[in-house]
């Protein structure tokens, strides 16, 4: 049970973390890809990182919010852990080599959120498994 809700905390506190990167950004999501895009002037064509620059808050909210509810874990820990190898990659290209650190951090939490998916029971995940498994009699 101590692994359950180790998980479940784990996992709410992430989804947390990561849905509000991407609400935050929604009031000015103008500013936030004219931003990203002028960060990867030079780097990247900016055919490529605009779609990616006003996507990238909502991608965050989703994932977020599935991973705060718990549900589609696995699809929304792999996202997630690929959203953030995405950053990551863009923040290596820019060589910010400090952010990567940080980066690296969440992407350890991603990866032992899915190593002990199995643990999972306080979800929504659970909570549908729970109801479509049938009961054996006692």
């Amino acid at each position: 049970m101590n692994a359950a809700l180790a998980h479940a905390i784990l996992r709410v506190t992430l989804g947390l973390n990561i849905c509000l990167h991407g609400v935050q950004r929604f009031p000015h999501l103008n500013g936030f890809a004219g931003g990203v895009i002028k960060q990867f002037a030079g780097i990247l064509p900016s055919a490529l990182v605009t779609p990616y620059a006003y996507g990238l808050p909502f991608a965050e909210a989703l994932v977020g919010l599935l991973l705060i509810l718990g549900l589609f874990g696995r699809p929304a820990l792999v996202g997630g852990a690929l959203l953030m190898a995405s950053l990551t990659f863009g923040t290596a290209l820019r060589g910010e080599h400090s952010a990567l650190a940080e980066q690296l951090v969440y992407e350890l939490v991603y990866a032992a959120l899915l190593a002990t998916l199995s643990a999972d029971r306080f979800s929504l995940d659970a909570l549908l498994a729970r109801r479509t498994t049938p009961q054996q009699p006692n």
